[in-house]
């Protein structure tokens, strides 16, 4: 039997020199406004479609996490008003995102029909550095443009995060990585990487915070609150008297897990969990700078809307003469809608997999989806100089943000354990 890495070799030797006669595509036309996105399209079928003949390996090989499969396409002939005659596309590791997406309970082709039977949706988030943000048209996952420092960071932790992933069976509060590609359109590369979404495909947010446990210029500004669904931070939470109302066992799993995300020893001494010693994910790596995304559904606030919204489609449909068109049979459908419909305020915790369900006494009844985010900045010599000038402004005792990993894990662990009542 071929070893892990000989099969990921002979994808990328099979995908380099793969010739492409197209004629037509009469199944998939992979249309989206911009061409980056209807190669993003292409890529991910094309990858699952090569990886679904590609024997599972009994383990994966340290080659595998080095790997990588990459195709050039020149002059194809079908659906050239969307797509460019001319580009490349490069997916890393894909032996190990196959893995992580099987542990995280994802299957490939449903991953790639959610990537690919319509085009991604443009969000109005914008992250650090100008990173652009897309979901799949079902909503259930993010796309993200990276950059090539991300890129080479995610490499020196794949590893490590597939060995946590696998220890803790994908029971963990950190972004769920799910494929990492490189697209070349007219000679400029752009880097997307793919993970689980935080908030609910069907359950509208109607609040979110980016928590750092630092309170130095840590508040929405203007512009972020002029937004339809602003980003507000940490002194917005404090300054709204915002809290998380779980009940205590979902308090005491919720803590466990993020001790071991994030905390550089499990002192788990409140909970008497027998991981005491074992150091944690973050700060073992020398990550920083991370958040806890927080969105919050408000079930009474949904459950008014959509009776608003039901009465005026009935007044809608009074007016109509009745000649309504059906969705044409082969027009891309939300294959989550086809599933059975929940009640208000009820959710699949195997889908929205970061949410909990607020506790009885709370003052209203409410959903919140908490997640890790932004893991990959490493206090390297620029985070080294911008904590010396941050203390410099602020002083030696200040909140800043940019701070060493072992007092940012305890700093952000004690004020999540602050919010939550």
């Amino acid at each position: 039997m071929a070893s892990a890495s000989s099969i990921a070799a002979s994808i990328a030797s099979k995908t380099k020199t793969k010739k492409k006669h197209f004629v037509a595509q009469k199944v998939k036309l992979f249309r989206a406004s911009d061409p980056l996105l209807s190669v993003l399209m292409w890529g991910v079928n094309h990858s699952i479609n090569e990886l679904s003949h590609v024997q599972i390996p009994i383990m994966l090989m340290p080659d595998d996490f080095k790997a990588y499969s990459k195709i050039k396409v020149d002059n194809h002939l079908f659906n050239k008003e969307n797509m460019p005659s001319h580009f490349k596309f490069k997916e890393y590791c894909p032996l190990v995102f196959r893995n992580l997406r099987e542990r995280f309970g994802i299957d490939d082709q449903d991953f790639s029909n959610s990537l690919t039977r319509s085009a991604p949706l443009n969000s109005e988030a914008q992250g650090r550095s100008g990173a652009r943000f897309h979901t799949s048209y079902d909503k259930r996952y993010v796309i993200k443009t990276i950059s090539s420092e991300d890129v080479a960071e995610m490499h020196n932790i794949l590893k490590k995060y597939h060995q946590f992933i696998v220890e803790c069976h994908g029971n963990t509060l950190l972004p769920q990585f799910l494929g990492m590609y490189r697209l070349t359109v007219d000679g400029d590369e752009t880097y997307m990487i793919v993970t689980r979404n935080v908030f609910s495909h069907r359950l509208s947010v109607y609040k979110k915070y980016d928590l750092k446990g630092s309170t130095v210029a840590r508040e929405a500004s203007d512009k972020e609150k002029a937004k339809e669904l602003p980003t507000y931070k940490d002194n917005d939470f404090i300054n709204d008297g915002q809290k998380i109302y779980i009940d205590e066992e979902n308090k005491k799993m919720f803590l466990e897990k993020l001790r071991k995300d994030v905390e550089l020893f499990l002192l788990m001494l409140s909970f008497k969990c027998c991981l005491t010693n074992c150091q944690c994910f973050l700060a073992q790596l020398k990550l920083m700078d991370y958040s806890l995304l927080v969105g919050i559904h408000d079930v009474e606030r949904a459950e008014q809307e959509e009776v608003e919204s039901e009465d005026n489609e009935a007044e809608e449909e009074g007016e109509s003469d009745g000649g309504g068109v059906g969705t044409p049979p082969d027009s891309p459908s939300n294959t989550l809608d086809s599933t059975k419909p929940l009640p208000p305020g009820e959710f699949d915790p195997a889908i929205d997999v970061y949410a909990i369900k607020s506790n009885d006494s709370a003052p209203r009844k409410e959903i919140y989806f908490m997640a890790v985010i932004d893991i990959l900045q490493h206090y390297d010599a620029k985070k080294k100089a911008a904590h010396a000038a941050k203390t410099v402004k602020h002083g030696a005792g200040a909140e800043i943000s940019t701070v060493n990993p072992e007092q940012y894990s305890k700093r952000f662990y004690d004020f999540i354990t602050t919010i939550l009542s």
